[in-house]
């Protein structure tokens, strides 16, 4: 019989003390209707959008390292010291000028942007909407590995279609994910009961 070593036995008592009887004798274990991870970062991601001020599309980043630590959030919005108040949300308007899109800073772009002081090269991104060309360009010289996305309703527009080309030349790895949950609640007066 094989000789149990210390990392052996503290599992073991481990795992016996999750089932330890509470007082009126039940047995105690882990709760089953947790988040699974890409739940969890997707939920960061979609919280993070949130922050947006654009009226017509809010998306968010969240940057996972291989260790399943977030490294990064970013959302769209408007760059730093340049009023959100001053620059146009419009979608369309007579000149390109006076649109949203020569102005807003994209989720990725500002996820990567965002980062504190880790690599991004092996991460992974969950965003909201299939990345465009420029994000996918940001990506792939950050060195992200993986794209998880909720979103490719735009997938016909040119710079989608571009984004794809240049994600498939780099070999990152696009998952369009599909949540184990689709609605997750966000409660704080629960907190407090």
């Amino acid at each position: 019989m094989p000789q149990k070593t210390e990392l052996d036995i503290s599992s073991s008592s481990e795992t016996n003390d999750s089932n330890i009887n509470d007082v009126d004798g039940e047995i105690t274990t882990k709760r089953t209707d947790y988040l699974v991870w890409w739940d969890y970062f997707m939920s960061i991601a979609y919280i993070t959008s949130m922050r947006s001020k654009d009226p017509n599309t809010q998306v968010g980043a969240c940057i996972v390292n291989e260790s399943n630590r977030i490294v990064s959030l970013g959302y769209n919005g408007m760059p730093n010291g340049c009023s959100d108040d001053e620059l146009p949300w419009n979608r369309t308007a007579n000149s390109s000028l006076d649109t949203k899109y020569l102005y807003v800073c994209h989720a990725e772009m500002n996820a990567i942007l965002n980062k504190t002081s880790y690599d991004l090269s092996g991460c992974t991104i969950f965003v909201l909407l299939f990345p465009c060309n420029e994000c996918a360009k940001m990506i792939i010289q950050a060195g992200i590995k993986r794209i998880i996305y909720l979103s490719d309703k735009y997938s016909d527009e040119n710079k989608f279609i571009a984004s794809r080309r240049l994600l498939s030349m780099a070999n990152i790895e696009l998952i369009q994910y599909t949540p184990k949950q689709s609605k997750i609640l966000i409660d704080f007066d629960t907190i407090a009961k």
